[in-house]
């Protein structure tokens, strides 16, 4: 049996002040970095020795994954970290408050932004102090590939190829156990891809932050199983709370 476990950040400063964060780099809260580290000892409790780890380029997953790693004493295994992992780009929504922008443009519409498959928020200008053709980190990834704004089904279609052909192969190959330390829509498309959800009720899948979501794969890594980590009631209360931050106030 091989087992991947997927991770959303802890909580971020822009996730505690209801914020579009997207690929805005922005670190996470003393409550985030408590969650990363329960998240740690959950999975050191649950006796998982992951063999390999993968990220984003955000600092909110690396975060995460280190200090899960420091309390599971497996600081030493290697991590790889990629863009593709990176959090769904909100364009000209990143920096906004949820509620807010609810107040201003409906629950309908900003569920749409948030949520549908399909429909992108508009645009960054390539200019733009917050597009990703001006920061350093970027500048070995093909421009054409680099986002301005996205919809899932973008966010999708960039991390399959790595799923795919990076992560698949390595776990056939390699490792019977790794981590996936990433975001709410990277991690949302995974997990589409694994369970088969249609692009409807992708919509209504909330992931709550530093949960252990693990999926377990025979050794032709089919999906045999997938359950979250920790407390059913409590994890249930953390999904509702992601579900509801974008409503009006």
């Amino acid at each position: 049996m091989k087992r991947v476990v997927l991770i959303r950040h802890g909580e971020s400063v822009w996730n505690k002040e209801n914020r579009f964060t997207g690929w805005t780099d922005v670190d996470l809260s003393e409550k985030g970095v408590e969650e990363a580290h329960k998240a740690g000892k959950l999975l050191k409790k649950e006796g998982f020795q992951f063999e390999k780890a993968y990220t984003s380029y955000l600092k909110r997953a690396i975060k995460t994954l280190n200090v899960v790693l420091d309390e599971m004493d497996l600081d030493w295994i290697p991590v790889e970290k990629t863009w593709r992992l990176n959090e769904k780009h909100y364009g000209m929504l990143q920096g906004l408050n949820k509620a807010e922008t609810a107040e201003k443009y409906g629950d309908e519409q900003v569920l749409i932004w948030r949520r549908s498959y399909d429909v992108p928020p508009t645009p960054l200008a390539k200019d733009d102090p917050r597009s990703p053709f001006v920061d350093a980190r970027y500048k070995g990834v093909d421009e054409k590939d680099l986002p301005l704004t996205e919809a899932l089904v973008h966010t999708v279609d960039r991390i399959l190829p790595y799923w795919n052909n990076t992560v698949v192969p390595e776990m056939k190959e390699k490792y019977n156990e790794v981590i996936i330390a990433a975001h709410g829509n990277s991690l949302r498309g995974i997990i589409k891809h694994l369970k088969g959800i249609s692009d409807e009720d992708i919509i209504s899948l909330n992931l709550p932050t530093a949960v252990p979501y693990v999926f377990e794969f025979d050794d032709n890594m089919n999906l045999l199983k997938d359950y979250f980590l920790g407390d059913p009631e409590e994890i249930k209360k953390l999904m509702d709370a992601v579900a509801n931050q974008a409503k009006k106030k």
